[in-house]
């Protein structure tokens, strides 16, 4: 009689739990394959002691070891948040240790850092129980057998992502204790670690895989089998036939043309976030000495490291580390790219200010590791300005990484690898991984998705996966790594090969065919709130870019003109690295704790305070230039930019200096000042004009009226009428209003201070009622002060300014504000008819649809603009003016400015004019083309030239001659970096270069040298 078989059927949910259960260190560990994965433990050989920082101080080394250690154990708590501890260990390998490697088990539930006693940071460690755990050190590969090993571990009280109180993105909870869970040393056992990787990928393939494919079950009966064959009796013996079992099952190759995934190591630690500028400082120190000592193990182990800013910290806090670093970057195996100076945000800030973080970004990777990186990688921002393409091919880099848009929450972007077309056709070859994520894990779902969620297959049979525990940093694990060795070739897989970025994008570039194109903006359908939060540092850093273009073009024009002025050349630099710094994509746009916007805001104010008197020193020293004759003016006026302008400025009223208008109340008065591009006026010799404005009240309502507008305002403050008396023209439609501050509920579906949702515009209310009076009258400057109530937390005063020489209306607005999770608004309703309104953005404009007419139109709900968002039929239109705001909405002919939101996480507290022959100075001026804005002035990062750089601003042809005061000697055009790419002519007498010409939306840098 026949006998059925023994074995019933495996099962395969059930077979996948019972696989992932082997592993587990918290299901049935003490039976599964957790307990064997060390063979031997012990902790009574370790002698441990503690130093505990005083007042929250991060203390060198050389410091921290002539201090007075005290014996401690473990089980002891440590705290509070953000404190430091500074642990020496005495350790005593066991003689029957010898030739066994010997590893550090180290959890403090905490960052920490392990030290060589001669100073240098070996290793970071992270405790707890998340994916970012790693608490080995390797003390010894071979131990001798009763050696002592010294060295200290330095204790951060806080988690890789800070101390957040009750969730990630919380506020940080400062009176947390961490307990010192774990000192003890091992020695691993190498059969049952490696069965523990294989048995990762083994099971990751069997529930990846479809379950319908022969490799998928292949896979889930191998998991089986192993389990079935490992014995708690027996471990040495069937840990070997489990690996028998394993190796049978990986050792079946891919097919030679199947999908090429290149995994490339790196450690995206943002520059602050959850924690402050000065923990990312060790947090550097922490990952990177992590990733010198997994290149030591692994040798076709590459890792990458972007942000140079974190890169000069490290050369100045760990110097011995950064010489390390340098030494791994000859070989090759520890790659710098990035070519910025921070990862930074590419909504906000201005196009100088792009420029400058490639400019420093490679020139500090050029001096420190001999080459530029030509990958600008930014895994991580919200957004991506239409005029980067341009920037960065002129910034001597060739491609471009992200993958941010993977979060899109309306339209999933269409591409993976493309080709990315800039305002002025600048093409860049763009990669976003399709893993969709820079924290990849390295295991098979990373590589299923590698595939699954690649866009452009028929195109390209490449991906790019960055993988490493990253946002708080740390990197890579050997799990990863361990886990890549076992999917470089392996049926059911792509090929998973270890490699630098850079070789991924040659090889891309070489074998990729017919790849689409994007062209424009690459808008994020997300964190739509981040032009918005953190009012302060908006303006700050608004004002600032600003104060350090006029220092910058003072202190040429002073050293031009003076001959005997320095350059301040180091200073510049500095200030400008730390506005840099403060553009780092969680900082500047809203979405860090309280303690990094305190840090920022210092920043600020240590850079305001240093340009202006920077500024002050270059005004002085220009004043008493021979160019400019004349000691005896009181107030000067400068203006700082390209083109003649006319402004009523506001000077002491003591000072009899030809006022026009005296402010009652004030002590102030105006003067109408003329000046043309780059010119200096003596506020004495202004001249009066005959053009008035004037303020006055009609019946309830109130009028601005100069000779080009009337303005209506209503009792409360709402603009019921804007008459365009040149043009005979109503802008208000009748029955309507504009200057209406409207609140919305703002509650996100998770990211607090990042988000704002479409559904907010559901909820627009006014915002309580304001009184309006008349505050001055004329003839220069007529306000309008109107007091609001916006609820009952909070009031606004705003002031509407109309002045004699211009149409423009003036909005300041202030603010006491108190709400929670509500957004504020200043609302227009316009006779205007346009499918789009255009934005003022970097060294260009950028056109978005009015219409909801498709899902890619009313994502853009909440836009960024800079300067101005402009709504206009053909030849006559309307603009929004700001100068510190970035949020903006266009539905139709209703336009909002966005002013104030409440989000309560992860921030729970949210001129000289004497010049005998009466000519304006005109020290460089554009001659020939209005849509040619001339920028930035600044002197040549390494000779005494002198760099120009503008741009076409309105999206047409240019043709024009930039014309100077002082005589030319030569002219060339160079790129960001400021290298020369060919030489142009300029006229016979030095003044004027030839003829040039800029196609639409171009930036061009000149390097100019005077006699």
């Amino acid at each position: 009689m026949a006998t059925l078989s023994a074995q019933p059927r495996f099962l395969r949910s059930i077979t996948l739990d019972r696989a992932s259960k082997f592993t587990s260190t918290e299901f049935f560990s003490d039976v599964n394959l957790s307990p064997h994965l060390y063979e031997k433990r012990l902790t009574d050989t370790i002698e441990l002691a503690v130093y505990s920082v005083p007042d929250l101080k991060r203390i060198p080394f050389e410091e921290a070891v002539k201090q007075h250690f005290e014996p401690t154990t473990t089980g002891t708590f440590y705290g509070p948040s953000w404190s430091t501890h500074w642990f020496k260990l005495k350790v005593t390998i066991p003689h029957k240790w010898s030739g066994d490697r010997v590893e550090l088990l180290w959890d403090s539930n905490s960052e920490a850092m392990v030290w060589s006693t001669d100073g240098v940071p070996r290793q970071g460690l992270t405790g707890d129980r998340g994916n970012d755990r790693r608490v080995e050190y390797t003390l010894l590969k071979s131990a001798k057998g009763g050696e002592t090993i010294e060295l200290f571990v330095e204790m951060a009280c806080n988690g890789m992502f800070g101390t957040g109180n009750g969730g990630l993105i919380n506020p940080p909870d400062n009176n947390r204790s961490f307990q010192l869970a774990q000192v003890e040393i091992a020695v691993p056992n190498k059969a049952a670690w490696q069965l523990y990787y294989d048995i990762q990928v083994i099971r990751g393939m069997a529930n990846g895989l479809p379950s319908d494919t022969a490799r998928a079950q292949e896979a889930l009966y191998a998991c089986n089998q192993v389990i079935d064959t490992f014995s708690r009796e027996n471990v040495e013996k069937s840990l070997q036939n489990c690996l028998k079992i394993t190796h049978q099952f990986l050792s079946k190759k891919a097919a030679p043309d199947v999908h090429r995934v290149t995994a490339v190591g790196n450690c995206h630690i943002d520059t602050a976030w959850l924690w402050p500028y000065a923990e990312t400082r060790r947090k550097t120190a922490r990952s990177w000495s992590t990733q010198l000592r997994l290149i030591e193990e692994y040798p076709e182990y590459v890792f990458v490291c972007s942000q140079a800013q974190q890169l000069e910290w490290l050369s100045q806090d760990y110097p011995k580390l950064f010489k390390e670093i340098q030494a791994a970057s000859k070989k090759g195996r520890f790659q710098t790219i990035g070519a910025t100076w921070v990862e930074m945000d590419c909504n906000l800030p201005s196009g100088e200010s792009f420029c400058r973080q490639f400019l420093y970004g490679q020139r500090f990777y050029e001096k420190n590791f001999g080459s530029r990186s030509k990958i600008f990688w930014l895994p991580d921002t919200f957004g991506y300005s239409a005029q980067l393409p341009q920037i960065v091919k002129q910034a001597g880099a060739e491609y471009f990484f992200t993958q941010k848009l993977s979060w899109n929450n309306i339209n999933k972007f269409p591409n993976t690898t493309f080709t990315w077309v800039g305002l002025d056709g600048t093409k860049v070859l763009t990669h976003m991984a399709p893993c969709e994520t820079y924290t990849a894990q390295a295991d098979v779902d990373d590589m299923i998705r590698s595939i699954k969620n690649n866009r452009d297959l028929a195109y390209s049979n490449q991906s790019l996966m960055p993988y490493g525990n990253g946002d708080g940093g740390g990197g890579p694990q050997r799990a990863m790594l361990e886990r890549i060795r076992r999917m470089n070739n392996i049926d059911g897989l792509p090929r998973c090969e270890t490699g630098g970025a850079e070789e991924f994008f040659e090889s891309v570039e070489k074998n990729a065919k017919g790849l689409q194109e994007w062209k424009g903006e690459l808008y994020f359908e997300l964190h739509r709130g981040t032009y918005t939060s953190q009012a302060a540092s908006k303006r700050y850093n608004r004002k600032l870019e600003f104060l350090l273009r006029d220092v910058e073009i003072v202190s040429t024009m002073s050293h031009a003109f003076g001959r005997d002025s320095k350059y301040p050349k180091n200073e510049i630099d500095s200030l400008w690295k730390n506005l840099l710094l403060n553009q780092f994509h969680d900082v500047l746009p809203g979405s860090a704790i309280e303690m990094a916007n305190i840090d920022a805001r210092a920043i600020y104010k240590d850079i305001e305070t240093k340009a202006t008197k920077l500024l002050d020193d270059g005004l002085t020293s220009l004043y008493q230039s021979p160019q400019l004759p004349g000691d005896d003016a009181k107030y000067i006026v400068f203006n700082s930019l390209g083109w003649a302008r006319s402004e009523i400025v506001e000077i002491p009223a003591h000072t009899g200096d030809n006022l026009q208008q005296y402010s009652a109340g004030r002590n102030a008065g105006y003067v109408k000042v003329d000046s043309g591009a780059f010119d200096f006026n003596d506020v004495a010799e202004s001249k009066a004009d005959e053009r008035r404005v004037q303020a006055f009240a009609s019946g309830e309502d109130f009028i601005l009226e100069n000779d080009w507008v009337a303005a209506k305002f209503n009792k409360q403050g709402h603009l019921i009428s804007l008459f365009d008396k040149q043009e005979d023209r109503e802008l208000v439609p009748k029955g309507h209003a504009g200057n209406k501050l409207k609140l919305f509920d703002d509650i996100p579906l998770y990211w607090d201070a990042w988000d704002v949702e479409i559904y907010h515009l559901n909820t627009g209310r006014d915002a309580g009622k304001g009184k309006a009076r008349i505050g001055e009258v004329g003839p220069l400057r007529a306000t309008l002060v109107v007091k609001y109530a916006l609820s009952e937390n909070s009031t606004a005063v705003q002031t509407i300014v109309l002045t004699a020489v211009s149409p423009r209306l003036d909005f300041h607005t202030e603010v006491d504000w108190h709400e929670n999770r509500v957004f504020l608004k200043a609302e227009f309703i316009w006779d205007i008819l346009s499918d789009f309104a255009t934005y003022d953005s970097q060294f260009g404009v950028v056109q978005r649809p009015t219409t909801y007419n498709t899902s890619q139109d009313y994502a853009k709900f909440e836009v960024c603009g800079h300067k101005f968002a402009d709504l206009s039929e053909h030849g006559y239109g309307v603009a929004l003016l700001n100068d510190c705001k970035f949020g903006y909405s266009c539905h139709g002919n209703v336009m909002r400015l966005s002013l104030l939101r409440a989000p309560k996480s992860p921030d729970a507290n949210c001129d000289m004019d004497a010049l005998l022959e009466r000519r304006p100075m005109s020290f460089l001026m554009v001659e020939g083309a209005k849509n040619v804005i001339l920028d930035t002035i600044k002197r040549a990062e390494d000779t005494d030239h002198i760099i120009v750089r503008l741009h076409e601003a309105y999206g047409g042809r240019a043709r024009f001659k930039l014309w100077s005061s002082l005589d030319f000697q030569s002219i060339h055009r160079c790129n960001i970096l400021e290298e020369n790419e060919h030489s142009l002519e300029f006229s016979k007498d030095g003044r004027s270069s030839g003829w040039l010409v800029m196609r639409p939306f171009e930036i061009l840098t000149l390097k100019l040298k005077v006699k």
